[in-house]
């Protein structure tokens, strides 16, 4: 028992020995090589370290690593400053499992696992011309620095927990910064010897770079939105990036927000439930923060749009330059994502009319499809200008709409085209936007096929539209206030049965008649405004309610109105004259 105890406390004096010992060691040996390794552009200071050699562990309090602002203006001049700045800011740091024996005898420092926890991190981007084509490592190779001191330098695992991120372009004047929370960074088998610089399977001396984001909540400026994230995940390895559901969520129901926001605005909710990014170029967007990515993946989502026209617009609001391409130019990040694959996801395009105090909608409902070549870079648009967009949807869930879209990015004027053919289905199903929107009520009428071809710009859009139904009858409604609902306005909707609706394209002679559009859009309407807009332009000109048609039953309405109050003037005067002749025959019976 006392050779047991005498061992003991032998080993509990070295142990305290090293434990105590190896503090300036480590303290001299975390600043010199951070110093060096990174060409002497970040320094570290921190306020106190402990260190335990039985579990091989040690923190570092009120930790800081700064850049030399002087040092990189010298690393410019030299061709050698990195695009980005770092600067890193924590209470504690830990490392875990360190071996001081083997930095002492091996001069190798070997860390298990670095803990930075609730960092606050500031990346400043600066491109750099000189950095274009580089390959993903060190400009100097940290070995050749360190080399002297040490034969190498391992961390297994760096963690950032729970970071406070933020980010500065300094390439854009005036750039509003970024900041997120809450974010996981992981980064694996940091090495630095002989070799690994010159490792291909390695991008900044890194086997691989792990990123996560749990329950992130962003609201917009305008306090009209937030944005909801409920999990990302990211690995560098694979260049895969997942979101499980996203979110862009109104603060206000549908009726509030353009009171809110103090005008007709668009109000939009959207929500997915599955998207994916496949082939990101981390090295890339590391260095010049331009997104590249093989393909995209969204699934099982919607998109909702709504607006209420009974309220004023915004004054001068103009939405010229705000197609869905245009946006794209105007993004602040470089960005190309090379096919992007849509799989069930929902539209609804709705708008409250005051004039019938009712909600239109139309929906596209279990819409897939591909776009290809979405991006803003100039380089790319060079060699292709277009992106092309081929979606399959159901108009209000029943009949099958195959629709392509061509949009020119490089176009001034937002140019861009739009054909397809909408299937059979029930007319009656387009109830839900011509009575509250058209005060048109379809009585009865079946759709064969739909087929438009259309190109648009800025300023509106031109093109064909065949329509080929038949068995079609309309009623035209208004609004009566004392019923507080849209009724049936019996004599025009006769006239217009009669005289202007066609109830069948082709006719009795077997031809389809085509119509032209010409369709001039309001500086104030939006993208999904023109496209319907146009198609119901098409549709009702089909069917007969041209503004030829509609002059001529405005002719017979006048007609009519005339001849109705000659009526009642001749059945006045009639009754007057008999008044007369009862109060005369009351006077003689006198």
């Amino acid at each position: 028992m006392s050779i047991l105890l005498g061992v003991f406390l032998l080993l509990a004096g070295i142990a305290w020995f090293l434990n105590v010992k190896s503090r300036p060691m480590l303290t001299g040996r975390i600043k010199t090589l951070l110093y060096k390794s990174t060409d002497s552009l970040y320094n570290i200071s921190f306020s106190k370290v402990s260190t335990n050699i039985f579990t091989g562990n040690a923190t570092l309090q009120n930790v800081k690593i700064i850049p030399d602002t002087n040092r990189y203006k010298q690393l410019v001049a030299l061709k050698r400053a990195p695009n980005n700045l770092y600067q890193v800011s924590l209470k504690k740091l830990v490392v875990r499992h360190f071996h001081p024996l083997t930095l002492y005898r091996e001069h190798k420092l070997q860390l298990g696992e670095i803990i930075f926890d609730k960092p606050e991190v500031v990346m400043v981007n600066k491109q750099l011309a000189f950095n274009e084509g580089r390959a993903p490592r060190p400009i100097k190779s940290p070995y050749d620095i360190i080399s002297k001191n040490l034969k190498e330098f391992s961390i297994q695992t760096i963690r950032f927990k729970d970071v406070s991120f933020k980010y500065i372009n300094k390439n854009i004047v005036n750039a509003v910064p970024f900041a997120i929370d809450d974010l996981n960074i992981t980064l694996t088998d940091l090495l630095v010897d002989s070799t690994s610089a010159e490792d291909p399977s390695r991008f900044y001396l890194l086997k691989d770079i792990v990123i996560n984001l749990n329950n992130y909540v962003y609201r917009t400026p305008d306090k009209m939105y937030d944005i909801k994230l409920d999990k990302l995940d990211f690995r560098a390895t694979t260049g895969k990036l997942r979101v499980n559901h996203f979110a862009l969520v109104p603060l206000y129901p549908e009726m509030e927000f353009g009171k809110v926001a103090g005008y007709a605005r668009e109000r939009f909710n959207i929500g997915m439930s599955d998207i994916i990014l496949n082939g990101i170029d981390l090295p890339l967007y590391i260095s010049k923060q331009e997104l590249w990515a093989k393909e995209m993946a969204i699934a099982n989502g919607f998109v909702s749009v709504f607006n209420h026209n009974g309220l004023p617009h915004k004054p001068q609001e103009n939405k010229i330059g705000k197609f869905p391409h245009q946006l794209l130019q105007r993004l602040s990040t470089p960005i190309l994502v090379q096919k992007i694959q849509l799989k069930d996801v929902n539209i609804n395009y709705a708008v409250y009319n005051s004039e019938s105090n009712q909600k239109g909608q139309i929906s596209f409902e279990h819409t897939s499809g591909i776009i290809k070549n979405a991006t803003n870079l100039e380089k790319i648009k060079a060699i292709n200008p277009i992106m092309d967009v081929n979606l399959s949807t159901y108009l209000f869930g029943q009949g099958k709409l195959d629709v392509n879209f061509i949009f020119d990015l490089k176009a001034k004027d937002g140019a861009f085209s739009y054909k397809g053919t909408l299937h059979n289905f029930n007319a009656r199903v387009l109830n839900q936007i011509t009575k509250p929107l058209g005060l048109v009520r379809i009585n009865r009428g079946s759709v064969d096929k739909l087929k438009f071809n259309f190109k648009a710009n800025d300023k509106g859009a031109k093109g064909i539209v065949d329509f080929s139904y038949y068995d079609l009858s309309v009623a035209l409604m208004k609004n009566d206030p004392e019923k507080d609902h849209l009724v049936t306005r019996g004599f025009l909707s006769f006239l217009a049965n009669a005289l202007i609706i066609k109830s069948e394209n082709p006719g009795a002679d077997g031809k389809l008649v085509p119509v032209s559009v010409s369709y001039d859009r309001p500086a104030n309407t939006s993208f999904f405004n023109l496209i319907w807009k146009s198609l119901f332009t098409g549709i009702k000109y089909s069917i007969g309610i041209t503004e030829e048609k509609q002059s001529e039953v405005r002719a017979h309405i006048a007609r009519f109105k005339a001849m109705r109050a000659s009526h009642m003037q001749r059945k006045q005067k009639r009754l007057e004259r008999r008044q007369n002749r009862e109060r005369s025959e009351k006077m003689e019976k006198r």
